[in-house]
Formats: structure tokens, sequence, C-alpha cells
């Protein structure tokens, strides 16, 4: 390449970079719906240049014996892909990650742990400042012996962006 293609390609480059990285955090609570309804609890942390994120988060939803429903705990890395603005105070994401799970039924014995993928989306709502009201669906493939696969997540949470 000639230094007059290198200067034009390091032009646009520069112009289409964002100045600055965001970061943000969200405290979860929801449903994890597979097999029965109980309660999800998390958190997740992330950061974003433009359009592409990267988060992680912890979750971990109780079993219940009488449903057969076994308590769920996920630790996972996400990408997000959502748009570089706030419409009208909201952002759309979708999402796809990876990491590991942990399903454990109560006094019966089982338990396993392996990797899980995950896909989903969700909106960022601004209330107030930096505050905003995150609402997330999610659907967890679990691999190996797990008892309910794919499971099924809804939450609602408040992420505080810095």
């Amino acid at each position: 390449m000639d230094r007059t293609r290198v200067m034009i390609l390091a032009i646009a480059l520069l112009a289409v970079a964002p100045s600055q990285a965001f970061a943000d955090a969200t405290l979860f609570l929801g449903a994890n719906t597979t097999p029965a309804n109980r309660m999800v609890k998390g958190f997740a942390v992330g950061g974003s240049l433009l359009v592409l994120g990267f988060e992680i988060e912890y979750a971990h939803t109780p079993d219940d014996a009488n449903t057969l429903a076994p308590a769920l705990t996920t630790g996972m890395g996400n990408l997000l892909l959502q748009t570089p603005f706030e419409l009208f105070g909201i952002q759309p994401y979708v999402t796809a990650g990876a990491g590991l799970y942990r399903e454990k039924l109560g006094n019966t014995g089982h338990q396993e742990t392996n990797v899980t993928l995950s896909s989903g989306g969700g909106i960022k709502i601004g209330l107030v400042g930096p505050v905003r009201l995150r609402v997330d669906y999610r659907v967890f493939k679990l691999a190996g012996g797990a008892l309910s696969s794919p499971a099924h997540r809804v939450y609602a949470g408040l992420n505080l962006k810095f």
C-alpha cells in the first residue's frame, strides 16, 4: 500500500472510532421459568464501544423440591450488539454468551456442572441520570446431563451506566 492509502485508511478509522468507552452494572431479579417458576437473582458488569459490548454475569435460582425444579447457578461471559445511542430513552440489544452452570436438585443426589451457551435480548430504559431499567430474556442451552434444558429466564433490574 502506498502512503496515501495508509493515511486515508488511518483517518477513516479515527473518524469512526468512539471517543470514549462506556461501562455499566446491573442488579436484577426475575424468574427462571424452566421447568417451574422460581426467583432468580444476579448481577452483571460490562463495557461497550459503540455497538459492541461485553459483560460478565452471575445468577442463581434456588431449587423447588415440590415441582422437581433444580437449582441453577450460572457464570457467563456475554457479547452484546446494541444501538450506539438511546432512542427516546430506550436502548435495545441482543446478546449471546458462553459460561459454566451448576444444576442441583435438593437431596436427590443430582448435581451437574458443565458448560452452557445462551442467547437473548432486551432493552435498557433511561430513568433518571445514569440510572436505567434493564429488562432481559435469555435462553440457556445446558450441556451434559441437565434435567431442564433449555432453561428460560426473564428479569428486570436496575442498571447504572458510568
